[in-house]
């Protein structure tokens, strides 16, 4: 045994003697901050021992360590029980990554909030840090105003509006915690529906909010209104007529009135048409069953047509009514942007529904045939005059060098 291990332990035996408890490696003890700076931490342990804290196992992360002055108390864990000036080892690192599982594992089980950084992107969602503890925050999780609402869903613009976020904090829940695997869900949507639910008791369907657009998607349209609030107009309750996409109609930073048709949670669902006349309440005054009508084809489905009558009424040629035998391909039939006569076969103001059929489906059936019938025959005349040229042109190139053969004959007997 060495001297200074001899030492040593004669000290520990004193202190025993004395009723002291000796801290050993692994141990939670409490001592007061002698000094502390950036690069290590003196504390003095029951006026008997001193311990120090060094580099990796300071702990800035957590409050209690990030802001330490002489005169405070604080927890350390021990990692060596005698180092090379025959101090206590310890670490601010060990206890405070407790704290922080700690504090995980009360806002798991309470919903409580913590504050995490931003560290990195991916499609996703974002990497984030909560003390030195990682975690994922997934896109779905996200609060609307961070929501990246990109036209089209484009997912390299999708990382691009995430990666503008690495090095923010957020306020967040811990939705998902399992240790065992080390995998934890961040979610700021559900700090931010809690904030909602007060402000949503202000109001109740049926009510007009006037409101900004802060982005569009191909379901439809979200709207800013009363600092803060969100709400969505799906595409269905845009307008009256039928419409392919709300960029049609609207677009980013159009302010618009809605009317609130749903609540659901915290979501907010609005309405433009209901504040538009209904175009189909005077529908039975202008069209009438049995009545042949003018429509312009929109759409072509497998289904059948979907028929503009007018700027506002569209009706729909089941292909039952079409006319299509089993061989024929509606496509091939019809074509959108193409004017047909329809029947109308039912109309139902109520449900926004007219039903169709193809007026004089003999004939009309027949056209596209007979138009591709006619574009056959002029592409087989167009091919006979070809061949007729260009057979034209073999024999007078054949008669012109047989002259020429006849004039070499005259100047050889010549």
């Amino acid at each position: 045994m060495s001297k200074d291990q001899s030492q040593s332990s004669v000290f520990a035996d004193l202190l025993e003697k004395d009723g002291v408890n000796v801290p050993q490696v692994g141990d939670i003890i409490k001592g007061t901050i002698i000094t502390a700076s950036k690069s290590e931490v003196i504390l003095d342990i029951d006026g008997v021992l001193m311990g120090v804290v060094r580099g990796p196992e300071l702990y800035v992360e957590v409050d209690e360590y990030a802001h330490l002055k002489p005169g405070d108390q604080v927890e350390a864990a021990v990692i060596e029980a005698e180092n090379e000036s025959g101090r206590l080892e310890l670490s601010f690192r060990q206890v405070g990554q407790e704290k922080a599982w700690n504090q995980l594992r009360e806002s798991f089980k309470e919903r409580t909030t913590v504050k995490i950084r931003i560290i990195d992107a991916n499609k996703g969602g974002l990497l984030a840090r909560y003390c030195q503890i990682n975690g994922f925050l997934p896109v779905s999780q996200l609060a609307p105003e961070n929501y990246p609402r990109i036209s089209g869903g484009d997912k390299s613009k999708i990382l691009e509006k995430l990666k503008t976020f690495v090095g923010q904090e957020f306020e967040v829940n811990v939705i998902t915690l399992n240790e065992d695997e080390n995998k934890i869900i961040f979610s700021e949507k559900d700090v931010w529906n809690k904030k909602q639910k007060p402000a949503l008791d202000r109001y109740s369907v049926g009510m007009v909010v006037d409101g900004r657009v802060t982005a569009i998607t191909s379901f439809g349209v979200f709207l800013n209104f009363d600092d803060g609030m969100e709400g969505l107009i799906h595409i269905s309750e845009i307008a009256w007529q039928r419409i392919d996409s709300p960029s049609e109609l609207f677009k980013v930073g159009d302010h618009i009135k809605a009317e609130i048709v749903s609540i659901d949670g915290s979501k907010i669902f609005l309405s433009s048409k209901k504040l538009q006349k209904d175009p189909w309440q005077a529908a039975s005054a202008k069209y009438s069953i049995g009545q042949t009508v003018s429509g312009l084809i929109v759409k072509i489905n497998p289904f059948g047509l979907f028929v503009k009558l007018d700027e506002e009424i569209h009706g729909l040629a089941h292909i039952s009514q079409l006319s299509i035998a089993a061989k024929d391909k509606i496509g091939e039939m019809f074509a959108a942007g193409e004017t047909r006569d329809f029947e109308i076969v039912s109309i139902s103001p109520s449900e926004h529904r007219l039903g169709l059929k193809l007026a004089d489906e003999g004939g009309e059936k027949a056209a596209p045939k007979k138009r591709a019938s006619k574009a056959k025959a002029e592409k087989e005349e167009e091919t006979e005059e070809k061949e007729e040229k260009t057979e034209k042109e073999t024999k007078k190139a054949k008669a012109k060098e047989e002259k020429t053969e006849e004039v070499k004959e005259e100047d050889t007997k010549e």
